[in-house]
């Protein structure tokens, strides 16, 4: 659980600035060095939801999502000074909490430790867990 100085909730994204800072701490350069693009993704998401410490942005989720039959998860970054306290988790659970009736939810990630056990506490499971013939997952990345 954060502790009591870390307020989440769903919040427009009024400073590019922070945001890509935070961004860049993460490593997230693809994002970080479009900021017009990251400004436009944030524009177009469903729903975004921020991390502040003390006032200071140190987390962010964003859901894409139809509302009905989809969730897209996408983008959950917290900035690696504020790790290990809970705020990934708590994003995640704000973010999604508004679609609880959709069945179906999805997000791609980086093969980075500790990603696969994370996302499972979460109740996410990886496509190949569903056993061979059952489950597909695509991507297609154009520059």
């Amino acid at each position: 659980m954060p502790s009591a100085d870390v307020v989440i909730e769903p919040s427009p994204v009024t400073d590019l600035c922070e945001v890509v800072a935070l961004y860049r701490s993460v490593g997230w350069t693809a994002y970080a060095d479009a900021p017009t693009t990251l400004e436009a993704a944030l524009r177009g998401s469903s729903r975004v939801v921020t991390a502040r410490r003390s006032g200071t942005l140190v987390g962010l989720a964003r859901v894409i999502t139809d509302g009905a039959t989809i969730c897209y998860l996408q983008d959950v970054l917290v900035h690696p000074d504020a790790r290990g306290i809970g705020i990934g988790r708590d994003l995640v659970e704000a973010s999604l909490r508004p679609y609880a009736h959709v069945r179906q939810k999805v997000l791609l990630t980086d093969h980075e430790p500790g990603q696969r056990a994370f996302y499972e506490s979460l109740g996410f499971s990886e496509t190949r867990d569903y056993g061979p013939g059952t489950l597909r997952a695509f991507v297609r990345f154009d520059s």
